[in-house]
């Protein structure tokens, strides 16, 4: 047995089968790439054409801010306005934190369900989450962070809109709760972020249908311009002005 592996060695088919893996592996891998790149490319095309192109800002209104962290939006609204009790949906938005202030705004994010509730930070995401995400896509969440009195920055920058929008935004927001049988409460799932809450929603996340996709799709039902296909979080805050 011994001998007939020294002659197949001697007669180098091992030596050209690792040259044949060698091609296949740096096609595929010229393949990947190419696909990512094309993917990038795709996205900010996207991110760059408008929705409700004829939009402007109105200089008063209801002021809202859309967040960031570099990777994942959200937007900011206050908690009481005349369209909207934010307390009546979420009571705890009504109690007051750790430092006994009582919230003014909160925050809202929709995510995938797994890496809002077992993912602390980007560092503990594991490469068979990413790669589930990626292939199979997973269930929505919705996050909700009480704010008291957030100020504008690069991060958080306001926007104003009109009353109708407004409400457009709110009904937008309330339609990713699943509907749940009159008199009973919605259940929450614990968060790693400080007082904040995770709720199911609807949707299914998918690499085409992301965080920030959820964000630039609730912006733009309410009327405000923003890209069409905004699945990184930059494409969702170019479309925002930074504060002066």
């Amino acid at each position: 047995m011994a001998d007939q592996a020294n002659r197949v060695l001697r007669q180098g088919v091992p030596a050209a089968l690792l040259r044949k893996l060698l091609r296949w592996a740096g096609l595929a891998a010229l393949a990947i790439s190419i696909a990512i790149i094309a993917f990038l490319i795709a996205a900010w095309i996207g991110s760059s054409i408008p929705r409700n192109s004829d939009w402007t800002e109105p200089d008063t209104g209801v002021e809202i801010m859309v967040e960031t962290n570099g990777v994942h939006t959200g937007i900011v609204m206050p908690i009481v306005t005349p369209q909207k009790d934010w307390r009546e949906t979420f009571p705890f938005l009504g109690q007051p934190n750790r430092f006994g202030e009582v919230p003014t705004h909160v925050a809202f994010g929709w995510g995938e369900k797994h890496v809002f509730l077992n993912v602390p930070t980007w560092s503990d995401l594991e490469a068979a989450t990413a790669l589930r995400i990626a292939a199979q896509g997973g269930d929505g969440l919705l996050r909700v962070m009480p704010y008291v009195r957030p100020a504008p920055s690069i991060d958080h920058r306001p926007v104003n809109l009109r009353a109708e929008e407004y409400a457009r935004l709110v009904a937008k927001v309330e339609a990713t709760l699943p509907a749940i049988p009159a008199g009973e409460r919605r259940k929450d799932h614990p968060s790693f972020e400080p007082n904040a809450r995770n709720y199911d929603a609807v949707g299914r996340y998918t690499l085409g249908n992301t965080c920030n996709q959820w964000v630039g799709d609730t912006l733009a039902h309410a009327g405000m311009k923003v890209g069409r296909w905004t699945i990184f979080a930059g494409g969702v805050m170019k479309w925002v002005d930074e504060p002066q």
